[in-house]
């Protein structure tokens, strides 16, 4: 039995203590052991959790901590090239909420690094560790949906009266776009194995210089897709991949149990059928499959350089429709 990846968490966020702070807590090969926060406050629910939790008063007391092996930085988003970067170089394999830089570019020095130390750092992006989009991705390119024509993707929310909430900030990288385009981006790019050729619309509406309502059409090498990404619609999150002998549709994508029930449902010239996902919990596998690569080598399903062809999505976006 191999030891288990004992954790550090910089800061402590809302996401971390109701999410990812749980996720590692439950995991299987993981000890929660460290959070850096000078808040007590903020500390007692990650307490709650774990009673022997070390809490230092800097993320960089916790980066020296040499009983930590990887630390997850779930800070604002123009923090996390800089953090995910020392902690690198405090020699600690790193796990960072997405997205993990604010352009393409910066995400080359972390790669270097990431290399020259043998260390596992990676973006945080939960949903390829989930069997919905294993299963969305296999059903793809196995051909059963014949020739892929066009994907539709949907991913809102609204949080207009947040207005002290990181992503209506702009200093601190916010925008919808950031948040979650990089699901419907991203996941169309994992599922089918293209990168973009084109971005060939985008309509973005723009608020105190966060971008609010994105509607973004892209032309991949044979097939068309259209996004729509709001922080300023009702909740709705949809998948749909069509070709000329079936579709398949994911119904509750990135936010499943939260959302609704992970469901695939496909019509093909193969049938109908749905294939349900009642109990999975991406983030607890995330962290167990994080382990898996550190511990025995097992294969990790996004690299940075998969985060890096995301962001470049993103920066075409912004290039095409102005960043407000």
């Amino acid at each position: 039995m191999t030891e288990p990846i004992r954790w550090g968490i910089l800061g402590a966020s809302n996401f971390a203590s109701e999410h990812m702070g749980p996720a590692i807590h439950m995991a299987d090969n993981a000890e929660l052991a460290a959070l850096a926060t000078s808040s007590p406050a903020k500390a007692a629910p990650f307490r709650a959790m774990q009673p022997r939790l070390r809490v230092h008063d800097s993320y960089d007391a916790l980066l020296a901590d040499p009983e930590i092996d990887a630390v997850y930085v779930p800070l604002p988003n123009h923090l996390h090239v800089e953090w995910t970067r020392k902690a690198l170089e405090a020699g600690k394999h790193v796990l960072t909420e997405k997205p993990i830089a604010m352009r393409a570019d910066e995400i080359d020095a972390l790669i270097a690094l990431r290399d020259k130390t043998g260390l596992l750092a990676t973006e945080a992006y939960m949903i390829v560790h989930h069997p919905q989009w294993q299963r969305a991705r296999e059903i793809v390119q196995s051909g059963e949906l014949g020739t892929l024509t066009h994907v539709e993707g949907v991913f809102t929310y609204n949080n207009a009266e947040d207005t002290a909430n990181v992503r209506n900030d702009p200093a601190k990288g916010g925008g919808g776009i950031p948040d979650i385009g990089v699901y419907t981006y991203g996941s169309t790019r994992w599922v089918t194995g293209q990168e973009p050729q084109e971005i060939t619309h985008a309509d973005l509406t723009f608020e105190n210089g966060v971008d609010v309502i994105a509607r973004v059409a892209a032309r991949f090498d044979g097939f068309t897709a259209h996004f729509v990404n709001s922080m300023r619609l009702h909740p709705f999150q949809e998948m749909l991949f069509m070709g000329d002998a079936g579709w398949l549709r994911l119904t509750a994508p990135f936010n499943p149990i939260v959302f609704g029930e992970a469901k695939l449902e496909v019509r093909s010239n193969q049938g109908e059928r749905m294939e349900r996902f009642p109990s999975d919990w991406h983030y607890k596998t995330q962290v167990e499959n994080f382990g898996k690569a550190i511990r025995v080598g097992a294969d990790y399903p996004w690299s940075l350089e998969d985060a890096r062809g995301t962001q470049a999505m993103i920066d075409a976006v912004f290039e095409k429709g102005g960043r407000g």
